[in-house]
């Protein structure tokens, strides 16, 4: 799978875990009075026996979704798994593609050719119900995925609430601030050579004001537009990572 596959793959696969972690968890039929009597009964070494079967069940079953999201994952078309809200709104052939919610023709045709191995674990592991067909079951996964794929981002000011620390220094006790990971003042150029598209030109990283200061002496607007306008191409620069490790250290007492 390519690197930046990686991110929509964990998507869908978070997405067709729900079911199966549902079916799973599904809570078995009621003790007899005997049975129940019969439990009280079992010994501390049993009941250790137990919780270690239920730790194996578990990590068995993330096995399984690992491993069918995987295989359902990758049969899919090429532009479905590497679909972005970006590309999408930027693309009128991608939005002919995929409406959400997919329309069920369109669901045949992404869902059907798909390995029959797929069915085979499926009905091996009893996940579909009494004349329910692989795409039945699949599709409301299908569409889950879409839809979170085609959420618009927050914008900078809904973004806040969530954020609990410095992006570049993880200090989560002082102010922060949002830094344009585009900057404005070179939106008008950005837009004319193609860098990015506008709906991406308000992505904004919170920072600390130390670390924010240093950005931007580290890097000229242009460069931070064209090369290091996502947090994770900022820590990629030594100076940038270095500068974070230390200023992270740096505490004033309480007052």
């Amino acid at each position: 799978m390519e690197e930046f596959e990686d991110v929509n793959f964990q998507i869908f696969r978070d997405c067709l875990s729900n079911p199966l972690i549902e079916k799973s968890s599904e809570q078995p039929a009621k003790k007899t009075r005997k049975a129940r009597e019969n439990s009280r009964r079992k010994t501390a070494i049993k009941r250790v026996i137990h919780e270690t079967e239920e730790a194996n069940d578990a990590e068995e079953l993330a096995e399984f979704i690992d491993y069918l999201a995987l295989e359902i994952f990758s049969s899919l078309p090429t532009s479905l798994r590497e679909l972005t809200y970006s590309a999408w709104l930027n693309n009128p052939s991608l939005q002919a593609l995929y409406n959400d919610p997919l329309s069920p023709p369109r669901v045949t045709s992404i869902l059907d050719p798909l390995p029959p191995t797929i069915t085979d674990s499926l009905i091996t592991y009893s996940l579909l119900a009494p004349n329910q067909t692989t795409n039945e079951f699949l599709s409301p996964i299908l569409n889950s995925y879409l839809s979170t794929l085609l959420t618009p981002p927050p914008k900078p000011h809904e973004q806040r609430p969530f954020v609990t620390e410095c992006e570049i220094c993880q200090r989560s006790w002082i102010p922060l601030t949002f830094h344009h990971l585009i900057p404005k003042g070179v939106h008008a150029k950005v837009l004319k050579r193609g860098w990015h598209t506008e709906d991406q030109l308000n992505n904004v990283a919170w920072l600390c004001r130390a670390c924010h200061s240093f950005v931007h002496r580290a890097a000229s607007l242009d460069e931070l537009a064209k090369e290091y306008y996502t947090v994770e191409k900022l820590v990629e620069r030594e100076d940038v990572r270095r500068f974070g490790e230390w200023v992270g250290k740096v505490r004033w007492k309480a007052r």
